[in-house]
C-alpha cells in the first residue's frame, strides 16, 4: 500500500553530526517545566519543517533529541494509517490503528540510549510484541530477518528473525504513557529495547519478512546491524535491559 505521492515523500538530509557543539542544551537545563513543554511543542512542529537538522541540536524537555532524516514526513491519524505485513508470510496482513489497539498491549519500562550519546532513563513504551503480528502472519520455514519500512519514504531497518521474536521488541503505539504523537514517530514506530535508538524506526508502515538481513539506512552508512547497547559501535554504554 503506498503512503501517498512521491511529492509527500522526504529527502535525505543526514544525521545531526555535532549534538552539543553550539552550546544550546543548557536550554533544557535551565527551562521551567512549563516552558521545557512549550519548547518540545515547538520542536517537534519546527522539525517537520526544518531542512538544515539545527532543531536535532536542541533537547525537548523529555530528554529526546529530534531526528529525521527526511526534510519532512506526512502525517497520519487513525483514518489513514496503515501498517502492512508482507514478504515471506501465508497470510499477508494490513493493520488499521484500531486493529493494533484492539491486540493484547505489552508495557515496557526501559531506558533508552542513542547512539550519540544521550540517555533518557526509565521511559515506558506500550504496543504489540512484534512476535504476535509475525506469528499471525505465519512466517515461512524460509524467513530469516526483517525489514521494517517507514511512512517517510525514507527510512528502513532492520532485525534477525530471531532477534524480531523477542519479547521486549514491539511495534509501539504509546510512550511515557501517551498516545505516540508524531514528531516520536506515531502513530506506530518500532521499539527495539536492548538496542540503540536508532532501530526504533519512527513512522512504521512496512514489515517484510525477508531470507536475509538487509541494512537499513544508517547501516548502509557504518553504523552496527546488531546494535546492541554497549556491545556495538564501538560504545560501552550501561545495557537498557
Amino acid at each position: 500500500m503506498k503512503d501517498g505521492p512521491p511529492g509527500q515523500r522526504g529527502t535525505p538530509v543526514g544525521r545531526r553530526v555535532f549534538l552539543g557543539t553550539l552550546g544550546l542544551g543548557a536550554l533544557g537545563v535551565v527551562a521551567a517545566p512549563r516552558l521545557q513543554h512549550g519548547l518540545e511543542s515547538f520542536l517537534g512542529g519546527a522539525a517537520d519543517k526544518d531542512p538544515t537538522g539545527l532543531t536535532g541540536l536542541l533537547p525537548n524537555g523529555g530528554g529526546f533529541r529530534y531526528y529525521s532524516v527526511a526534510s519532512s514526513v506526512p502525517r497520519k491519524n487513525a483514518d489513514s494509517y496503515r501498517l502492512t505485513i508482507d514478504g515471506l508470510v501465508d497470510h499477508p496482513t494490513t493493520y488499521t490503528l484500531a486493529d493494533l489497539k484492539a491486540l493484547p498491549q505489552t508495557r515496557l519500562v526501559r531506558d533508552v540510549q542513542c547512539v550519540t550519546g544521550w540517555r533518557v532513563p526509565d521511559t515506558p513504551f506500550e504496543g504489540v510484541r512484534l512476535s504476535r503480528l509475525l506469528d499471525t502472519a505465519k512466517v515461512r520455514p524460509t524467513a530469516r530477518a526483517i525489514r521494517f519500512t517507514c511512512f517517510d519514504g525514507t527510512y528502513t531497518e532492520s532485525l534477525t528473525l530471531a532477534q524480531a521474536r523477542r519479547a521486549d521488541v514491539l511495534v509501539a503505539l504509546r510512550m511515557q504513557d501517551k498516545d505516540l504523537g508524531h514528531s516520536h514517530g506515531g502513530p506506530v514506530r518500532l521499539y527495539v529495547a536492548p538496542m540503540y535508538f536508532y532501530k526504533s524506526a519512527k513512522w512504521l508502515s512496512g514489515i517484510t519478512v525477508t531470507d536475509e538481513v538487509r541494512p537499513g539506512y544508517w547501516e548502509e552508512r557504518g553504523y552496527d546491524v546488531d546494535a546492541w547497547v554497549g556491545r556495538s559501535n564501538g560504545r560501552d554504554d550501561e545495557p537498557t535491559t
